[in-house]
């Protein structure tokens, strides 16, 4: 299992740090996505601010339980909110694939982490 666990932790880590970094960079094709959903330009920072916050918490999490579990457990509750601003907007899943593929390696890292 802790293979898994490390596996699915660098996983996570490397999404949410990699999402925040095309946040700040104003990737295109992110901004565009942004805009779409309705988030303000002065919310983009603090967003990727929080995926870092996360990702950095996850790989600090593999030694450390108790910060694993937040860490994986807040990025589920971020993209849970990702998730239902897509759905109450009616998005197809082509405008949400990426918020649902990093949900899911979330989900199944929190599920790793509570049974270390």
């Amino acid at each position: 299992m802790t293979i898994a666990l490390n596996i699915f932790a660098a996983l996570l880590a490397f999404a949410a740090i990699g999402s925040a970094i095309s946040k700040l960079k104003k990737v295109p094709d992110v901004m565009a996505a942004m805009a779409k959903v309705g988030v303000k330009p002065n919310q983009i920072p603090v967003l990727a601010c929080l995926e870092i916050a996360g990702g950095l918490g996850i790989i600090v999490g593999i030694w450390s339980k108790p910060l694993g579990v937040l860490a994986s457990a807040c990025l589920v509750l971020y993209f849970v909110a990702a998730l239902f601003t897509h759905f109450s907007r009616k998005h197809k899943v082509a405008d949400f694939g990426a918020a649902l593929g990093i949900f899911i390696i979330a989900c199944i890292t929190s599920a790793l982490q509570f049974k270390r």
